[in-house]
């Protein structure tokens, strides 16, 4: 498939899923359970019938690391949804995940005995400056609401906003180290990412079951929810429900997007993708659901993006094709 094409699914399923979760997490913060379920479940069906040939192809990474795997991934899941209802916003959600190459890098310095250039210490300083920045102006948010709230609960609401910024840490953190185990298990047995996807997926089912309660009250609120004329099918449906259905739909889309591109493109185009695609998302965030964000907040975001561009070594990638451009051809001259 040809690299636009990837590229046209990567912007258009990532974007819109993000456009989706805002809708649902704004009607009910706690439903990141049921979101995630829909997702794993979607994505563990298709993998079933299409990688695992409803059983009968045989893994080629034994299924223990993928209990491994699964339990990091899974973990690292739950933990960014109940973030969610913890008084954390999208755009300081998607900031702060946007950090993941301070904890690989921490991560691999003191794991994999890595050692970085300049550079990409510096693009790292970048990076936590623009997330402590985002984080502390945040946080003055919180604490400037809850002082002029009469109501006795404004010192935990300032508590439970700082245990979702040690989630969504504990998250950062366990994300990198999957990173790392998945980065070995390639090496040791080969590249097999849509292999991963499928496992990733599937082996946390049961998993949910500890979560049933708790998926079951969100569905029956789902239920409650208006009905919705879903086009073109002339079917009424719970407008939370469509909401749901759309966002493991762009959810999909999004991850072959990404899968399509690994295969097509070199890991740094990939990496560029995706962080303009979390840039893109962060401003229709903004500007349509109309989040609150400081001056300060703008250049903390500023920070995390150019840190991120920085770290992936995009200027001395473009630098040659732009001498190219200024140097004038034979025939000119």
């Amino acid at each position: 498939m040809h690299p636009a094409v990837a590229l046209g699914l990567v912007y258009s399923g990532c974007c819109s899923n993000v456009v989706f979760l805002e809708f649902l997490v704004r009607e009910f913060p706690g439903c990141g359970n049921l979101v995630t379920f829909a997702q794993f479940l979607f994505i563990a069906v298709e993998g079933f019938i299409f990688e695992a040939n409803f059983g009968r192809k045989r893994p080629a990474i034994p299924i223990r690391y993928y209990l491994i795997m699964v339990a990091m991934f899974f973990t690292v899941s739950v933990v960014n949804n109940y973030a969610l209802n913890l008084n954390i916003a999208m755009p300081l959600h998607m900031i702060f995940r946007s950090g993941s190459l301070i904890a690989s890098m921490a991560l691999g310095i003191i794991i994999l005995k890595k050692r970085y250039s300049v550079s990409k210490y510096a693009s790292i300083a970048l990076v936590s400056v623009g997330i402590f920045t985002c984080t502390f102006m945040s946080a003055k948010q919180v604490t400037s609401d809850s002082s002029r709230s009469e109501d006795k609960d404004s010192i935990s609401t300032l508590l439970w906003w700082l245990l979702g910024i040690a989630a969504l840490t504990f998250a950062l953190l366990m994300s990198a180290r999957m990173g790392i185990f998945q980065e070995t298990l390639y090496k040791r047995f080969g590249k097999h990412s849509k292999e991963a996807l499928f496992y990733n997926h599937a082996l946390p089912i049961p998993g949910f079951l500890l979560l049933a309660p708790d998926i079951y009250r969100h569905a029956v609120l789902f239920n409650q929810s208006e009905l919705f004329q879903v086009p073109v099918l002339a079917l009424n449906l719970p407008i939370m429900w469509f909401y749901l259905i759309m966002n493991v739909i762009t959810q999909y889309v999004c991850i072959r997007g990404v899968f399509i591109l690994t295969t097509e493109c070199t890991s740094l185009t990939v990496t560029l993708v995706v962080t303009l695609r979390k840039f893109v998302s962060l401003i229709f965030s903004i500007l349509y659901f109309q989040n609150p964000f400081t001056i300060w907040h703008w250049i903390g975001t500023l920070f995390v993006f150019v840190g991120t561009l920085m770290y992936t070594e995009v200027w001395t990638s473009l630098a040659p094709l732009l001498d190219r451009e200024r140097k004038p051809s034979k025939k000119q001259e």
